[in-house]
């Protein structure tokens, strides 16, 4: 009965402690707060796997507006780090939930997909390549959301040297799996940066569609997280690599 009440709990006490991907650094540089991020008013979860709101957000979770239309360049072979926080207000000592609870437990992924815009809304049938993942520490049983938490909210990452150059959105989202137990349980967060890569190569990786990359039935969507998991398979294609 005990754990049954530790897990309803985590259920319903941290309802609203969602988190929103809102700052972009290139080469520790930061873009400056909410440019160049398609971001929504509301931090709330995507949890339909099958719902165009898994490209980019901004259907249930309307943007804030008015839209960023700036364009962040990024250098093939540079470092990126992201910045999450409970709210637009971003980092605030004094909210427990900032950047995100410590409940909303599961991996963080970051995709590119090459546009002819990136400014253009229309994210449907967009083709889809992981660049990065961080998942389970089996070690450790700690977590990619652990992991950014621990550093306030950032996530850091390398961006291929090998891509062609040219417009892309870099889909940035992390898998709070606190209520997967069932489908559609496992929640969703992820914005996407438009940015325009810089001195790349000439390499096309394989894609996958959003939606289609993931189904409720994957391992790594409807899972209890509850116990000492010996492995745990991230959703998604395997991470791109030069």
């Amino acid at each position: 009965m005990k754990s049954a009440a530790i897990v309803l709990l985590t259920l319903t006490g941290y309802a609203s402690a969602h988190s929103i991907f809102q700052e972009l650094y290139v080469d520790g540089k930061s873009a400056g707060h909410l440019v160049g991020i398609r971001v929504p008013d509301y931090d709330g979860p995507i949890t339909d796997v099958t719902s165009n709101d898994v490209i980019c957000n901004g259907g249930i979770n309307p943007y804030h507006t008015p839209i960023s239309t700036e364009i962040i360049t990024v250098p093939a072979g540079s470092s990126v780090t992201t910045e999450w926080h409970h709210t637009l207000d971003g980092a605030n000592a004094a909210d427990a939930a900032d950047p995100i609870d410590a409940s909303h437990k599961g991996p963080v992924m970051t995709y590119l997909a090459k546009v002819d815009n990136a400014t253009n809304l229309d994210v449907t049938g967009l083709k889809w390549f992981k660049i990065y993942e961080d998942g389970l520490n089996t070690a450790e049983q700690s977590w990619g959301v652990d992991r950014m938490i621990a550093i306030d909210g950032k996530v850091t990452f390398t961006i291929p040297s090998c891509i062609e150059s040219g417009y892309y959105l870099l889909r940035h989202e992390l898998i709070a799996l606190h209520a997967a137990s069932s489908y559609p349980g496992a929640q969703l967060y992820m914005e996407c940066a438009q940015i325009e890569i810089t001195g790349g190569g000439s390499t096309s990786p394989s894609t996958v569609n959003f939606p289609g990359a993931y189904a409720g039935s994957d391992p790594g969507i409807t899972i209890t997280i509850y116990q000492t998991l010996s492995d745990y398979t991230i959703p998604g294609p395997d991470v791109f690599t030069c």
